[in-house]
């Protein structure tokens, strides 16, 4: 038996690689978060972090266990919902990123649908600028969404988890190494565009906006066909496309943050049931192959608002 609270450090620690802001995240001290990583190391008898005075990263085991813990708190989860979620009711808007819908996120939020049927959801579908400006105008009560790593989501902010940000394009795509770069990039505002721009004019490179596209689906057939390459959080790679090779001269990108959003004014329970939820099933969210949409959940009203 694993200690719950133990799993949800371990978890903070393992998505942050950081004991000062997983102690931030979880609203507790520092000298706790290592107790908590200690016992249950003691527990399973195998060191699950490798540590210096700088860095913190995952051993093997830690790795092994990190996907052992999802398991386990999700479940939790499903149980606690089980016998006390039927009471929550409500109304719930919720915004996520084009992206991050597109994958096997809309399967938790029917989940979700089945702990809580007495929640009516509603589905905003957009980009992190306009979802954010909704959150702020009272607009959505909750936004999954991509945001700039150290640019101040706090207090209304969970770190779901932190992922580099990578080119990306069909095999064979050809970049000249002293040439304008090809981008199909999101209309503005865009939080990969404007990182990939200042990256490449950080490295004396300019580029060439092939296609402006104001969706997922859109960047990826203007990729797929060759005219581009484009930015991804890497664990929403799609399988077939492919990381140009560094002949390609492109620089390295910044990370990026998963964030849950809050609106301080929404209703509480609700918000932090599908939090929880969420938070709970944080496995890497892999696109499917083809990245084609998914269906809604039944019973969430939905509504997609242009980039």
């Amino acid at each position: 038996m694993y200690d719950p609270d133990q799993l949800r450090t371990f978890l903070a620690v393992a998505q942050s690689l950081s004991f000062t802001q997983a102690a931030e995240r979880l609203g507790i001290r520092q000298p706790t978060v290592s107790q908590h990583v200690r016992k249950l190391e003691m527990a399973v008898g195998r060191p699950l972090f490798v540590r210096d005075t700088r860095t913190v990263t995952l051993t093997a085991d830690g790795e092994a266990m990190a996907g052992f813990a999802r398991t386990i708190l999700a479940a939790h989860e499903e149980a606690a919902g089980y016998f006390t979620g039927s009471e929550l009711r409500g109304r719930l808007r919720f915004g996520v990123t084009d992206d991050l819908a597109l994958t096997p996120l809309p399967k938790i939020l029917r989940d979700f649908r089945q702990l809580y049927p007495r929640i009516d959801l509603e589905l905003t579908v957009a980009q992190s600028p306009n979802l954010l400006r909704r959150v702020e105008s009272g607009h959505l009560d909750l936004a999954y969404v991509k945001h700039g790593v150290g640019s101040g989501y706090e207090p209304n902010g969970r770190l779901v988890r932190r992922d580099p940000l990578v080119w990306a394009g069909i095999s064979g795509t050809r970049i000249a190494p002293d040439g304008p770069v090809p981008l199909v990039a999101y209309q503005a505002p865009s939080l990969s565009r404007s990182l990939g721009v200042q990256s490449l004019e950080q490295a004396g490179r300019t580029c060439r906006i092939t296609c402006i596209v104001r969706g997922v689906n859109g960047v990826l057939a203007a990729v797929r066909a060759g005219l581009g390459i484009a930015i991804f959080a890497r664990s929403l790679m799609p399988a077939d496309l492919v990381e140009p090779p560094p002949s390609a001269g492109l620089p390295d990108l910044p990370p990026i943050d998963l964030v849950l959003i809050t609106n301080p004014r929404a209703a509480k329970e609700p918000a932090e049931a599908l939090t929880a939820a969420i938070l709970g099933s944080n496995a890497p969210l892999k696109p499917d192959a083809g990245l084609e949409p998914q269906a809604p959940p039944r019973s969430v009203r939905h509504r997609a608002t242009p980039a």
